[in-house]
């Protein structure tokens, strides 16, 4: 790291570093809460793995920790995470689907140890509310029995008094119990340091999607009228981060740590201005073959010395296709080349074909 560049907290090296302690206080227009590295804030949960807690997608999400260690940013890149973590601004990634768009976000989760990345996936039927939380009403009535007439006279069907309160030893559980937080509501806790959201593929959303945004991005904070209505108490709720648990006060989640939040974009559609200004904007090109070769590695291990030159062969060709052919292809395709490669699917020129022709089909040919 130059001179120049002293102002760097993430360093896109895949080494793991205390880095985020140095990030300086949030500008006052974007102060939520705590300071940085403020004791007084949640601390982390453990990343993917540590604990035991991934249950069976283990072996998954530590094959994208090793993606994430192997992940070498480029200078602009690695100024353009930066400019976000400063300004606690949501950063936009464009790309070519499988150019490694939401690697960035888990390679910066695991430099800074900031945590297991708060995954958001969007669809066109995606709202505001699935990412905050989830409310399961019918499943807390169905454990009270309020089905069967056990519900106490003078209670809402809610089960709380007129007034709004939890009623005493009648009705349903506590409304915290059938509550999770989602991605972005979780990733809006009080954390001691920010969390990493990825919400991905936000361009196959509704039109509203990126305006609902704004507000949340602005204020850092969101309330639940369910857990409102009980008062200026504290309830204890589920988390996205699996058996997790948080304690939520007054009905409203607000963050001491605007997240760091990834959102990524196949470039598919336009966004409100009102939303583009207050991202900073990246657009990650295609990944290089000294880039390509460590995601090779990361993925299926540095492989023997009579298989170097098949990896060195495919991913040529892959760069070929890729530079002069126009040919719209994802990493994970050549990966999966590579892996069928290692396994003895190279070794005659028709094994090659069966590589070429439906491994490496680009994504536009009809």
């Amino acid at each position: 790291m130059t001179a120049h560049d002293d102002w760097w907290v993430y360093r896109g090296t895949g080494v793991p570093h205390e880095g985020i302690a140095e990030l300086p206080e949030a500008p006052a227009w974007r102060a939520f809460g705590t300071a940085s590295g403020d004791p007084g804030g949640l601390p982390l949960p453990p990343a993917d793995g540590e604990d035991g807690d991934a249950g069976g997608a283990t072996a998954r999400r530590l094959g994208r920790d090793r993606q994430a260690a192997a992940y070498r940013a480029d200078d602009r890149e690695v100024q353009l995470v930066n400019l976000a973590l400063h300004l606690r601004r949501p950063l936009l990634i464009t790309g070519k689907p499988g150019v490694g768009k939401s690697t960035l976000a888990y390679a910066v989760a695991h430099e800074l140890g900031l945590g297991p990345v708060l995954r958001w996936p969007v669809t066109s039927r995606t709202t505001l509310r699935d990412g905050l939380y989830a409310y399961d009403a019918i499943g807390r009535l169905h454990d009270a029995g309020i089905g069967r007439g056990t519900e106490a006279e003078g209670t809402e069907a809610d089960g709380t008094e007129a007034d709004g309160t939890e009623a005493e030893g009648t009705g349903p559980p506590p409304v915290g119990r059938y509550l999770r937080l989602g991605p972005l509501g979780t990733a809006l806790l009080p954390w001691r340091h920010p969390r990493v959201l990825l919400i991905d593929e936000i361009d196959k959303s509704d039109l509203d999607l990126p305006n609902d945004l704004l507000d949340v991005f602005e204020e850092g904070e969101f309330g639940i009228p369910e857990l409102a209505r009980l008062g200026p108490g504290d309830q204890e709720v589920m988390t996205a981060d699996g058996t997790r648990t948080a304690t939520v006060t007054g009905g409203t989640v607000r963050c001491a740590q605007f997240p760091f939040t990834v959102l990524t974009s196949n470039a598919e559609r336009e966004f409100p201005a009102a939303f583009l200004r207050r991202c900073v904007r990246l657009e990650i090109q295609p990944p290089d073959a000294d880039r390509l070769a460590a995601m090779v590695t990361a993925h299926l291990g540095p492989g023997t010395p009579e298989a170097a030159d098949e990896r060195g062969a495919l991913i040529a060709e892959f760069l070929r296709r890729r530079r002069e052919e126009g040919a719209e292809l994802a990493n994970d395709q050549l990966l999966n080349a590579l892996l069928m490669a290692d396994r003895g699917l190279w070794s005659r020129p028709e094994d090659r074909a069966v590589i070429e022709s439906v491994l490496l089909r680009p994504l536009n040919e009809g």
